[in-house]
């Protein structure tokens, strides 16, 4: 019989050991060290464990190799962590902009019906999308059929006001960036409605967990002992990113976040051990 993990909604599944070597490199280590990791864990496993207990054993495993481990948190709950208005709207946004997308934001613009408020307005290969961001506190959450809905009619809506001479932009599709997994209902809608979902995982191999890491374009919400005030700091001083925490000077910093130097140095160093982490 297979051993079940509770997940946090309270559901069960089968243990898969590919998930935890598939954590494991996403987290930056090798496929030697993912597959140790996976074989210990799986060796101390038992029927019923708690999901949260299996991430925290492979954080336990991990920093064995490589102590950076220790400064970061999973990736889906430091995108959860964040405020969904203007941080994580401007997230994307810059997501977007180093996928090669030209990015507008914070548009009006008018329908056959009514006026819009759309989050962006992205153009790639001779295509322009409305772009709808979503985000969720619960990473656990799942995106569902009421979003996309709503994003086709918005689209629709947009479409009429352009052929009738409301607004100046010819919109080819609508897409839907959020930080959590999109449900099977919702994906099957956007497949029919010229939908572009990005959301965790998904589409395979270019979801925001994948466009995050290859450039490592980490929120620095990823901070583990980065405490919320000096987090609201840092980004009310337009720092969301932690190449732009290394990048800044600590007294440029100062200046804008009214954080003192010794800790801008402190928090500085976590960043910089993340970014050349390695193994």
């Amino acid at each position: 019989m297979p051993i079940l993990v509770t997940k946090s909604d309270g559901s069960k599944q089968a243990f898969q050991k590919d998930k935890i070597i598939d954590t494991c490199l996403r987290m930056g280590a090798t496929r030697e060290v993912a597959e140790g990791v996976a074989e210990r864990i799986e060796r101390r496993i038992y029927d019923g464990i708690d999901s949260k207990r299996i991430l925290g054993m492979i954080f336990r495993q991990l920093g064995r190799y490589n102590p950076t481990v220790k400064h970061h948190i999973d990736l889906r709950m430091a995108l959860a962590m964040m405020e969904p208005k203007p941080d994580f709207e401007q997230y994307v946004r810059e997501l977007l902009k180093q996928q090669g997308y030209q990015v507008t934001p914070n548009m009006i613009l008018r329908g056959k019906c009514v006026e819009h408020e759309i989050d962006a307005i992205a153009k790639k290969d001779e295509k322009t999308y409305i772009v709808e961001v979503k985000h969720h506190s619960n990473h656990h959450t799942l995106s569902g059929l009421d979003v996309d809905r709503i994003s086709r009619a918005t689209f629709e809506d947009i479409t009429e006001g352009f052929e009738l001479g409301l607004n100046s932009i010819k919109v080819d599709k609508a897409m839907i960036v959020c930080n959590v997994k999109i449900s099977d209902h919702a994906k099957r809608y956007a497949d029919c409605r010229k939908i572009e979902h990005i959301g965790w995982r998904y589409p395979p191999n270019r979801g925001i967990d994948r466009m995050i890491e290859e450039k490592k374009l980490y929120p620095i919400s990823y901070l583990k002992n980065l405490d919320p005030a000096n987090m609201r700091k840092l980004t009310g001083g337009g720092v969301l990113l932690l190449k732009q925490l290394v990048e800044s000077s600590p007294e440029t910093l100062g200046e804008k976040t009214r954080i003192p130097s010794k800790r801008i140095k402190a928090i500085q160093q976590q960043a910089r051990m993340i970014l050349s982490d390695g193994y």
